[in-house]
């Protein structure tokens, strides 16, 4: 019996089976085993469908419904649910779902901005202070500042300071939006950039990294080309927890009183506005409340889901 035989019996007896060479056999992309491992984890997949229903809800739920979120009844003032106020209505006669399928809108436009600015703030400091060894004190060094200060007093201060100059020059809703996106998005991008520090550390060290330098590639060709695509896993991590981040912390300034104005409506703001009508219309409170927790609570599970999925041990890599 010759050897090519031998390894024919061997392939087709008991212990492999032709299913299972087929399987093994089978081209595997990165995507699809993050996709599988993705999919396994209840929770991810869970918040991926809230959030998903949030997002189509604020988004498509005002054209659905047709209510302007302003518009003012005093005739209809502190109303129960009923089927042409699905969720009732405030002191002056505000439809309260219209103005949570607004208030929805602004503040996952706000979520979705100042995470933007968090993350390619970190991502860009955090690759700066891990690849070039002279700016890793001092990028470090500032991130520890930034660590140090009490970020809701800094918040409220720079509100403060800034607001009416910007109101002026850009109308009360678009500056508010932009001053508080920015303050939001410069205070959030220290815990991002530790990370893809230390990321960075580990990856400049392998043998394709000191290939790369040692036939003369740019720096800013081996940061593009081999560094950033092996640390998407943390930044993908960074950006679903940024969300839920940036959501919490519009939603607090605008409790406090210090977002946007009471006719531009968030879910803080209705909070806000709900707090002080609590004992006559507890819905009012509830209703906001509830749906920050789910797109926070949904948002933190897609990010537990992500980093599961991410991760090389848990794929059986």
């Amino acid at each position: 019996m010759t050897e090519n035989t031998q390894s024919t019996e061997i392939a087709g007896d008991e212990r492999f089976p032709e299913e299972e060479l087929e399987t093994l056999t089978q081209h595997r992309s990165l995507w699809g085993d993050v996709w599988r491992q993705f999919r396994k984890h209840k929770g991810a997949m869970a918040g991926v469908i809230v959030f998903i229903f949030i997002t189509l809800a604020v988004s498509l739920g005002p054209l659905i419904q047709g209510i302007e979120p302003s518009a003012i009844n005093f005739s209809e003032r502190n109303f129960a649910p009923t089927l042409a106020h699905p969720l009732g209505t405030d002191n002056i006669g505000h439809d309260t779902l219209a103005q949570m399928l607004a208030g929805g809108q602004v503040s996952l436009a706000v979520g979705f901005s100042a995470m933007l600015i968090a993350l390619l703030l970190g991502t860009l400091i955090g690759v700066l202070a891990g690849f070039i060894k002279s700016l890793d004190g001092p990028l470090m060094r500032l991130t520890d500042l930034f660590l140090a200060l009490p970020i809701l007093p800094l918040l409220l201060v720079i509100i403060l300071l800034f607001r009416d100059t910007l109101r002026t020059l850009y109308g009360p809703e678009a500056g508010i939006f932009m001053l508080i996106v920015f303050v939001i998005g410069i205070t959030s991008w220290m815990h991002t950039a530790r990370i893809v520090r230390s990321d960075v550390l580990g990856i400049k060290e392998r043998e394709f990294v000191i290939a790369a330098h040692s036939i003369g590639t740019r720096k800013r060709r081996i940061i593009f080309r081999h560094i950033l695509p092996n640390i998407l896993s943390p930044i993908m991590v960074s950006a679903t927890l940024g969300i839920a981040n940036a959501i919490i912390t519009e939603s607090a300034l605008s409790f406090l009183g210090l977002g946007f104005p009471p006719d531009f409506p968030t879910w803080g703001r209705l909070l806000y506005d709900g707090a002080n009508f609590i004992q006559i219309t507890p819905a009012r409170v509830i209703w906001p409340g509830l749906f920050i927790a789910l797109t926070v609570l949904s948002v933190n599970y897609i990010g537990d889901g992500l980093r599961d999925a991410l991760d090389p041990r848990l794929r059986g890599r």
